[in-house]
Order: structure tokens, then C-alpha cells, then sequence
């Protein structure tokens, strides 16, 4: 194995370079999208998806491949300094230099706008990068717009929608869209206080909602498969099923196995086979590290209407109503729950198992530390300051 191929390991967050990781392309999971559409018809789209399932390495790929084409000037913009800020005039300064920013990250044109008053700044700003990358059209790809909140959020959609209408070469972005976990429906509905957007709503204008799918079982397949053309290492049937049982095709949940297996449980460089004892250390490792992907998980529990979501689902007990609440359907879209047969479920084991520890923590900690003793004698179990009680035959004696 070359230096460079000792480098490679499995992808699990953000983008990444196919020549240090192995991945499948997020475009390939695309769902409700028409990406040859949006550029040539001048159409402005939302795309989300659960965290850390291939958003942000779809986005700065697709805007290579736009750049590529010599067609069109793209670039990606992440709006996730903006985060908490929901004062906009704030919000707006902060939002013009992560573009300012992106630009020149993105070896473009930078559209400065003199006096930066935050009054029309976003719309200013993209009609001025729009004029500078003619004769070309301008396309931006907006990451983490769910971070997006309050006033800022509205004044950023209702700007964009202010622009729409002047769309074109040298005078606004021909395509914009807008990534992040959620639908902008649910956007909307809370920077509004909960009331759900009306047709006047401040970006009525999108032509799609897509998503990004999860892997399905032969695509984890796959994902090893790049593992075993480069060093040999396989892994067996039964562990590569598991694997998928156990994550339901959750991309970052099936690269996180694969990675503490290979790099972790077994040496880097080893070609032994994965085996399912090999994902189940993986598995009890990563549960027990709360790793951010799955301590964000446990912390969306805290959200309004999401725990009143989820404990009905654990209980076995849901609402009979529930498909219909606003609240199962953000938890749809920020992949915590499924629809199974009819039924509503937890995405996943893995995720099941973190969300019923994170629930049950204080209670855990409320329990007592036993007062029992071991005593020699085998089959005999005595407690402190308690009775000797006859006990089943022990098999071990501490």
C-alpha cells in the first residue's frame, strides 16, 4: 500500500476528497431534483436531508461540475455564521461577508458593495456578483439555511424573493438553492412564531423540495467494496448486513462502523476479514464515544414537539394522529423517525438505542449502587446488613 492509500478512510462528515476517502456520490441518492432543469429554465429549489448524509459534498461537487461546463459561474455559500443571530441588520452583515468570503475561497469575483447598509444588502449584493460574473449566469448554493432565524431568516427569503423576479445574466442569480435538514415549510413556520407560512409567504417561488436518500443495502456493499479493491481487506455477509440493519442505510452511521473497524478495532493497514464481532465493538464504541453526530441527535429530543414524537413511538403507544402532526414531520425530515409498513418508528436501532439512554440518563443515575456482596461460598449470595439469601448456583465467584 502507497503513502497516499494509507490516507484513505471512510468518509463521516462534510466534503471529501475522493483521494483520501472512500465515498459513493451523494448525487447518485438524489430524490425530486432536476438539476438540468434549474440552471437552463432559471429555477430556484430547496434541497434537504438529515445532518451529515452528503449535503455539503453534493453542493461544492455539483459546483465544480458547473464550473467545469464553462456554462455558468457557481459557488457555494455556507450561511452558518449567521447561526443564532436573529437581529437583521446584524444578520445581513455577517451573511455579505460569507459571500465576500465564499467568493474569493471560490476564486471569483468579490462583490463588494460600498456603505454595506444592511437595508437591501443581500439583494445588492447578489445583483452586483450577478453583473460582475456576466456574460456568464450566476448560480449560488446556500448550505446550513436552517441555521438561519427569527427576522434574518425572513429578511434573507424575502430579499432573495425581492430578486427573483430581475433574475438573469448580469442582473441576478439565474438558480439559488437552499440546503440545509429541513423543508423551508418548516423554516417559515419557525421564524414565525409556529404559524405555518401562508401563499404570501416570503419565498413562494421554489420549484422543488428534494431530498438526499440513504444508502441502500447494496450500496454499503459498495462503499467496502472501494476498502477491498485497495488493500484486499473484505468483510463477511453477515457483518456487512448488519451494518445495514442496524443503520438503516444512515450514511454517516455506515462510516462510522466501517472506519473505527478498520482504523481502530483492527490495525490500518491490516487485511484481516471485518467480521461481525469487529462491527459490534464498532457499534458499543461509537454509542458510548457521543460522537457529535449522535449527542446533536440526543439534543433535537429538547426541541418543542419532538420528544411528544418520539416517547409515543417508543412506548408502542403513538398517537393515532400522529402522522398528521407538523412535528412528525419535521422528525421525517430530520431523519430521527420512519414509516414502516404503515407504522411510525425510529429511524434506526443505533438511533434507538441512543435516544432511549439520553431519556432514561437521570433515572440511571438515580439508582442506588447495590449493596451486595459476593461471598465465596458458592451458591450462597449475602447482602450487607441483610439476610443470607439461597441464590441459583453461581458460575463465577469475585
Amino acid at each position: 500500500m502507497n503513502t497516499k492509500r494509507k490516507l484513505r478512510f471512510f468518509n463521516t462528515t462534510g466534503p471529501c476528497d475522493p483521494d483520501k476517502h472512500y465515498m459513493l456520490p451523494p448525487k447518485d441518492r438524489l430524490v425530486g431534483a432536476q438539476l438540468s432543469r434549474y440552471i437552463d429554465d432559471e429555477l430556484y429549489w430547496v434541497l434537504h436531508a438529515p445532518r451529515q448524509t452528503g449535503k455539503t459534498t453534493f453542493l461544492q461537487g455539483w459546483m465544480r461540475e458547473i464550473n467545469d461546463t464553462n456554462k455558468a459561474v457557481s459557488c457555494y455559500v455556507s450561511v452558518e455564521d449567521c447561526q443564532k443571530i436573529s437581529e437583521w441588520k446584524t444578520g445581513m452583515k455577517v451573511l455579505y461577508k460569507a459571500i465576500c468570503d465564499y467568493a474569493e475561497w471560490g476564486e471569483l469575483p468579490i462583490p463588494v458593495i460600498k456603505g454595506r447598509q444592511p437595508e437591501g444588502l443581500l439583494r445588492s449584493t447578489l445583483k452586483r456578483w450577478a453583473e460582475l460574473v456576466a456574460p456568464k449566469p450566476l448560480v449560488v448554493l446556500f448550505d446550513e439555511v436552517d441555521v438561519l432565524e427569527g427576522e434574518t431568516m425572513i429578511s434573507f427569503l424575502r430579499q432573495l424573493r425581492g430578486g427573483f423576479a430581475s433574475r438573469g445574466i448580469g442582473r441576478f442569480p439565474v438558480s439559488i438553492a437552499l440546503v440545509g435538514m429541513r423543508d423551508l415549510k418548516d423554516y417559515i413556520t419557525a421564524s414565525t412564531g409556529g404559524r405555518l407560512p401562508n401563499p404570501g409567504s416570503p419565498f413562494n417561488i421554489k420549484e422543488d423540495s428534494a431530498v438526499l436518500s440513504n444508502f441502500q443495502k447494496d450500496d454499503v456493499a459498495r462503499l467496502f467494496a472501494q476498502r477491498t479493491a485497495e488493500n484486499g481487506q473484505q468483510i463477511t455477509q453477515e457483518a456487512s448486513d448488519y451494518v445495514y440493519e442496524q443503520s438503516n442505510g444512515q450514511p454517516w452511521i455506515v462510516n462510522s462502523l466501517f472506519k473505527r473497524a478498520t482504523l481502530r478495532i483492527l490495525d490500518p493497514n491490516s487485511t484481516e476479514t471485518v467480521t461481525l464481532g469487529h462491527i459490534l465493538e464498532a457499534r458499543e464504541q461509537m454509542i458510548l464515544a457521543r460522537e457529535t453526530h449522535l449527542d446533536a441527535l440526543a439534543i433535537r429530543l429538547e426541541e418543542p414537539g419532538i420528544r411528544d414524537v418520539i416517547e409515543p413511538i417508543l412506548t408502542g403507544e403513538p398517537d393515532p394522529d400522529l402522522a398528521n402532526k407538523e412535528s412528525f414531520r419535521q422528525c421525517l425530515d430530520l431523519g430521527l423517525v420512519d414509516i414502516d409498513d404503515g407504522a411510525p418508528v425510529i429511524a434506526n436501532p443505533i438511533y434507538r438505542e441512543v435516544i432511549v439512554r439520553h431519556l432514561t440518563y437521570g433515572q440511571q443515575l438515580a439508582i442506588p449502587k447495590p449493596a451486595w456482596q459476593w461471598q465465596k461460598r458458592i451458591g450462597v449470595l449475602t447482602a450487607k446488613n441483610g439476610p443470607v439469601i439461597e441464590a441459583i448456583r453461581l458460575q463465577q465467584t469475585i
